[in-house]
């Protein structure tokens, strides 16, 4: 990393995180004054009211400009969504347990007086209230049914970056211009074209600016930097990129104003090696430094940090640390099935060596054919020990997202939003992230209504947990659907969806349905503690009959409290019969319930015209989960968490190794989970640390690939690290750790979150 690049990084985490209220107070100038217009120009003229209006600046040594807010790393509020969680919360965000933010007495002030006032009663989570039906509630209030998205604009998706880059905004203008020639009532196309021309004229904003700054400076290098800043926004503002370093600034321009239309999390950047390559290879030829373009490179990483997500205190237990989801493939294959690794593929893993940060959250696809040098380099980026890059497995998501009835091109393209949410660029609005289903928790009800059953089977009970988790997928989706129409209705995305495939040419916002794609993507958690505990009943209670049914519900309802019920939950911790040791009986358990969970998701459809897709994984949410579930016949106790990351096992039962766990996983029905899914494994250090140790390591991900399994991330970090950094975390400010499918800066996570870390099974290769 040269100096210029770690003067950028420095900077950007040397002060306190600020909320911001710009971007709020003009959204809120611009709805004022367009009452009685259709919804979408209203959000489209907001939009354009933001981009002109909004402070810009281009920070000292900066080569890439463009921010999202004049101080780094501030969040954002978007009243227009929900205000009450922040009205609520607008005293204790400096202090909360997690994801903390100060909010100044003056911006408390705009908030209490102008904004709260105004979005009263008007927001997209007053519309929700008002329409969720009485018996969706009660599944939510059971925590059994968790509906997400109502309260943040819509993200999850990976625009069309490549069409930008070749066409430029002009053209894309132009062709707008054409479609509302022929259709000059359609209000969507006169949406895109406002939304359009302002980010154009937000664009040439940066171009003026670096012009004068320029006149000012009198340092003869930094007026070039400032001229050469100048010189490609004026020519990015409408034309193709030509050069690297004009994709760089473009990509991430247009990233900047899809974050001020929705303030939405996760507008992920799809392939980069792939898209960018082109312009890499062109300045390679032409005889450009390397390591010139390294640093713009690691100048754009660098940039990707600046955006943090603002949630509220709820929210932030599942999503913690900032996960805003500026995530990239690098590798896999092209549209011909062959390789696509290339020289930017590697340069891309290089500058990571340098930067070491939670974003940009890069991820590696393998398959067959992949180079094994470029799977080494992989593997001692891994070492590194911030948890980058995570692993996506061919072999399992092409067939995966063919079974959904996307063409094999488009399949072979696939890449990753948000954690580990699969998706197709530029082609899908996939709701990723729109409802979580606690499976454990259904569980838990099952058991407690058979306490006083006679006669009681496994197969009852195992009956009876599928019929409730029949019951509750289809209230999950009816939920979601609600939701899906609401954003529709109050929060279209006109210039998101100018750069997602099909918009265009059907005449209507993704919301509506604009999209080539248009899935709705569910997550079934707690599968893990569920069939240990589903084991555990058949060993002590139906097998060995050691224990009856009533006394293991009697130690539940005590929480294993007093000697009898300590041994009784010591023996089941113990039992070595658990998911993740590769013991067919139990994780056939698994498999049959996973197996039957998804195909009752894939029951249903949604207003856009497309179908549920299920996932397995957690983000962060495995911790507030398991707060709301009492102790299972695991030996888990009340209001512990459940197991991480959505396939891992629970932490400690995994006794037998890595490859154990991996076989474990493999007897799953992985293709089903289209949605994606999450492996965590926790490697010592010391396994990694030589040369033999790395080609171990690469030896495991074949293993992992040929086992076909979706998804695998790996900690790298000792336990004792992590427990010096919780004690103090000024000494380990820069330590970054695997959360979920993302990772954050450890002294930046509160303590349930550290200590789930620190107490995953550390293992050797």
């Amino acid at each position: 990393m040269n100096e210029r690049v770690e003067f950028l990084k420095k900077e950007l985490f040397k002060n306190k995180r600020e909320i911001s209220t710009e971007r709020a107070v003009l959204y809120t100038q611009s709805h004022k004054e367009t009452v009685g217009e259709p919804e979408i120009i209203r959000r489209a003229k907001a939009t354009k009211n933001i981009l002109e209006k909004m402070e810009i600046s281009i920070r000292e040594k900066e080569l890439i400009a463009g921010n999202r807010t004049i101080k780094p790393r501030s969040g954002i509020i978007s009243p227009e969504m929900d205000p009450y969680w922040i009205m609520k919360e607008i005293d204790t965000m400096e202090t909360r347990p997690q994801d903390q933010f100060v909010f100044t007495e003056k911006d408390k002030k705009i908030f209490t007086e102008n904004l709260y006032p105004y979005w009263k009663d008007k927001s997209l989570k007053d519309s929700l209230n008002g329409i969720i039906p009485e018996y969706i509630r009660k599944a939510v209030n059971e925590k059994i049914v968790n509906l997400n998205q109502t309260d943040k604009g819509q993200g999850h998706i990976i625009p069309d970056f490549e069409t930008v880059l070749k066409r430029g905004y002009g053209q894309i203008r132009n062709e707008v211009k054409e479609k509302l020639e022929k259709n000059p009532e359609n209000e969507f196309y006169k949406a895109l074209l406002i939304t359009l021309e302002a980010t154009i004229s937000h664009i040439k904003r940066y171009e003026k600016l670096a012009r004068e700054m320029a006149l000012q400076e009198k340092d003869e290098s930094r007026k070039k930097e400032l001229q050469k800043i100048e010189e490609i926004s004026g020519k990015v503002a409408t034309e193709p990129a030509g050069t690297f370093l004009e994709a760089l600034q473009l990509l991430w321009y247009t990233s900047i104003v899809l974050q001020m239309e929705s303030n939405a999390s996760s507008i992920s950047l799809g392939r980069i090696d792939q898209y960018l390559y082109p312009y890499y290879k062109n300045d390679i030829e032409k005889g450009e430094d390397k390591e010139k373009l390294k640093e713009y490179l690691e100048a754009f990483y660098i940039k990707t940090n600046d955006v943090v997500l603002l949630r509220s205190e709820h929210s932030a237990k599942f999503f913690a640390g900032f996960p805003s989801g500026y995530t990239a493939l690098l590798g896999g294959v092209n549209i011909y099935g062959q390789s696509a690794v290339n020289e930017l593929s590697y340069l891309c893993l290089e500058a990571y060596h340098d930067i070491r940060l939670p974003q940009p959250n890069l991820g590696i696809r393998v398959n067959d054919i992949e180079p094994k040098k470029f799977i080494k380099k992989t593997c001692e980026t891994i070492a590194l020990g911030t948890g980058i890059p995570q692993l996506f497995n061919d072999e399992v998501v092409i067939p995966s997202f063919l079974s959904r009835g996307v063409s094999l091109e488009d399949a072979r393209d696939y890449s990753v939003v948000g954690c580990v949410e699969l998706s197709i660029p530029g082609k899908t609005y996939g709701l990723h992230d729109i409802a979580m289903l606690n499976i454990l928790k259904i569980m838990e009800k099952v058991l407690y209504n058979n306490e006083n059953s006679e006669n009681l089977t496994l197969e009852k009970i195992n009956g009876e947990i599928k019929e409730s988790i029949s019951y509750y997928v289809k209230l999950m989706a009816e939920g979601s659907n609600i939701v899906d129409e609401g954003h529709k209705k109050y929060a279209p995305v006109p210039l998101l969806s100018t750069i997602v495939k099909d918009s265009l040419e059907k005449g209507k916002d993704i919301t509506a349905g604009g999209a080539r794609y248009n899935f709705s993507g569910v997550q079934g958690i707690g599968l893990p503690n569920l069939c240990d505990s589903l084991m555990i009943i058949k060993k002590f209670v139906f097998d060995e009959k050691k224990y009856t049914f009533k006394e293991v519900i009697e130690a539940l309802k005590n929480n294993y409290e007093g000697n009898v019920y300590e041994k009784m939950k010591n023996e089941f911790i113990s039992d070595e019969t658990k998911y993740g040791n590769d013991i067919d009986e139990v994780d056939n358990i698994s498999a049959e319930i996973l197996r039957y969970y998804c195909k009752e998701v894939e029951k249903y459809k949604n207003p856009r015209g497309g179908i549920f897709i299920p996932g397995s994984y957690t983000v962060s949410a495995h911790i507030p989960l398991g707060e709301v579930v009492g102790a299972t016949p695991d030996g888990r106790l009340s209001g512990e968490q459940l197991a991480d990351g959505g396939l891992s096992p629970m932490f400690g039962r995994d006794i037998f190794g890595p490859t154990a766990v991996l076989k474990s996983l493999s007897k799953l029905d992985n293709v089903l989970l289209t949605n994606g899914s999450l492996l965590n494994v926790k490697l010592s250090p010391s396994a990694v640390k030589t040369e033999e140790g790395i080609n171990k390591f690469v030896n495991f991900i074949y293993a992992y690939m040929k086992l076909k399994l979706t998804h695998i991330q790996f900690n790298v970090i000792g336990v004792e690290t992590l427990k010096k950094a919780q004690v103090e975390p000024e000494k380990y400010g820069n330590l970054v750790v695997r959360v979920a499918g993302y990772s954050a800066f450890f002294s930046e996570l509160n303590k349930k979150i550290q200590d789930d870390i620190i107490h995953r099974t550390e293992h050797g290769l």
